[in-house]
């Protein structure tokens, strides 16, 4: 039965967000979740469409590729098909043959299940192993600390503080009200909530925004940023505290985070908040 590879529509994007929600389960290794869908989102509805890359067989969606920077997919599966060899060498030469409109020539990198069968293929094509990340987990069955009176769940309305605060935390970025304005009507936000933190003077200092993929499975922050101005002060560890019980509160059973390794202070900002480190993982790069 053949592998079918293709990009959705923006109708199909729905079917995506399903398939990789059903994905998302308690001992699962990190992978894409769809938040990272949805926080792609900001970019709007056309460009997530293009963004995306899916392999199916008779009907079911068996991968998703979120195409997530230049010469980067990060990508998923179905769990009962992480070891199919089949599926592996297929994902292994779309990944790897840039006609077939996945990864452009140059270097590429491929985000995947630290379990997933395709990243041996790879190795066995010559992938070599990126830089360390450290995926990040607290448990939500137990109890969470009371709402931070300093954290506020936002609108449109602060849209344009947030983008501030986000640009501050993050050099380069580009994100903008307008931005925010436009992954907010998309339709995983309704699974998401925006978080806005002040410090004593009422100024913003830090944001996060959540994402649940369902009652019962693992939500994640992404992203979670401190404006550069008012770092070293608790706003991380506050506002990653607030993000857990706002995934609590969508009925999530876990909040998940991944972030570099060498981000020591986001890394420590989370563990200050309970969330246990896991076994670092790395991507697989071809070179250029």
């Amino acid at each position: 039965m053949t592998i079918a590879l293709g990009t959705p529509d923006t109708g199909e994007l729905a079917a995506v967000a399903d398939a990789l929600r059903s994905w998302q389960a308690e001992g699962a290794p990190m992978q894409l979740h769809p938040g990272d869908l949805g926080w792609y989102g900001r970019n709007g509805p056309r460009a997530s469409a293009s963004a995306v890359r899916s392999w199916s067989r008779v009907g079911r969606i068996l991968a998703v590729g979120l195409l997530d920077g230049p010469g980067l997919v990060r990508l998923t599966t179905a769990p009962d098909v992480r070891g199919d060899e089949e599926l592996a060498r297929r994902l292994a030469d779309d990944l790897s043959r840039p006609a077939r409109g996945v990864l452009p020539t140059g270097r590429a990198a491929v985000e995947a299940p630290q379990d997933a069968l395709v990243r041996e293929v790879l190795g066995e094509r010559g992938w070599g192993i990126d830089e360390p990340w450290t995926p990040l987990r607290r448990d939500l069955a137990g109890p969470v600390p009371a709402p931070d009176p300093a954290v506020e769940a936002v609108g449109c309305d602060r849209a344009g503080e947030v983008a501030a605060v986000h640009r501050s935390a993050f050099p380069g970025s580009r994100f903008t009200e307008a931005s925010w304005r436009v992954m907010a009507a998309g339709p995983l936000f309704a699974d998401a909530r925006c978080l806005l933190r002040r410090d004593e003077r009422g100024r913003a200092v830090a944001t996060v925004t959540v994402w649940s993929a369902g009652p019962g499975r693992p939500g994640l922050l992404e992203p979670m940023g401190v404006h550069r101005d008012h770092r070293h002060r608790g706003h991380g560890r506050a506002i990653t505290l607030a993000a857990a019980a706002a995934l609590r509160d969508l009925g999530a059973s876990s909040a998940l985070v991944c972030t570099p390794s060498s981000n020591t202070g986001g890394v420590a900002a989370y563990v200050s908040a309970g969330f246990e480190r896991r076994p670092e993982i790395h991507d697989r790069y071809r070179a250029p």
